[in-house]
């Protein structure tokens, strides 16, 4: 029998979070291209902090992502890293900017956060309904 839980030098743990967040104004603008190129980007930028999404999905307005973070790190440290970088790589791709970030505003402030203990199946079904919602009013699906 394996355990779920991860190991750190020592210590074991198994510290996953719901987090939801959403874009500046609650614009629309998750849909097409950005919609595609993020999904690929939050895995990267997860995978660069040692962290896993296990599930995401990113629905017209907002963001829903169920997300492993080691103990070592914050979950503010972790999503500040993901929304601010996410925003570099946005602006970079589609705003056809190079060079000066500083100020680059796609995500909105702050965030929410739960943590998901033995109702992680619970967590990831409104996630997949959140998609299946989402995917009944635009053809373009959102999970990443």
């Amino acid at each position: 029998m394996t355990s779920s839980y991860e190991s750190l030098s020592h210590s074991k743990w198994e510290c996953k979070y719901h987090v939801v967040f959403i874009p500046k104004c609650r614009k629309k603008e998750l849909y097409g291209k950005i919609k595609k190129f993020l999904g690929p980007v939050f895995h990267e930028l997860a995978r660069q902090r040692e962290c896993e999404i296990i599930n995401g999905n990113m629905a017209g307005d907002h963001v829903h992502m169920l997300i492993k973070i080691p103990p070592k790190y914050s979950v503010s440290e972790i999503i500040g890293y993901i929304k601010g970088k996410s925003a570099i790589a946005v602006a970079r791709q589609f705003g056809g900017r190079t060079r000066n970030f500083n100020g680059e505003r796609f995500w909105a402030r702050g965030y929410a956060v739960s943590t998901v203990g033995f109702e992680e199946a619970q967590i990831s079904a409104y996630i997949k309904h959140q998609q299946q919602l989402d995917v009944r009013d635009f053809e373009i699906s959102g999970e990443f």
